[in-house]
């Protein structure tokens, strides 16, 4: 199997969720999932689809592919910590984490929203 996401790779979720994490939510096929459900999150939220493809993706200015990465990774590294907590000295220690990607990731959720960043985000340029 190989990564499906157009924003970010399981490599890359696996980096947020840390040492901790569980071997299965942290499995390609898990992580292909959870990025797929993160995309599309995006990109309601943003009203706007950035990219369909890996190769369009690559178009996109480099600071709007990493905040699409950002947002991505941050939100399915949520959903790979909180499938089991298990890993993590303590469940506190896996919430801090998860608090920590949502701050994030809703940081950067409304720097893609922001209408007057739109053309900023597609041409890299104003």
């Amino acid at each position: 199997m190989a990564d499906t996401g157009i924003y970010c790779t399981t490599a890359e979720v696996g980096y947020k969720a840390g040492l901790g994490k569980s071997t299965t939510s942290s499995s390609e096929a898990y992580v292909n999932s959870y990025v797929a459900q993160a995309e599309s999150e995006i990109n309601v939220s943003a009203r706007k689809i950035f990219a369909t493809d890996t190769a369009s993706f690559a178009t996109l200015p480099a600071t709007t592919r990493n905040l699409l990465k950002e947002a991505a990774t941050n939100l399915a590294a949520i959903y790979v910590i909180n499938y089991d907590m298990a890993g993590f000295p303590s469940r506190i220690v896996a919430e801090d984490m998860i608090n920590v990607l949502r701050d994030g990731y809703l940081r950067t959720i409304n720097i893609l929203k922001e209408e007057k960043a739109n053309e900023f985000l597609v041409s890299g340029v104003r």
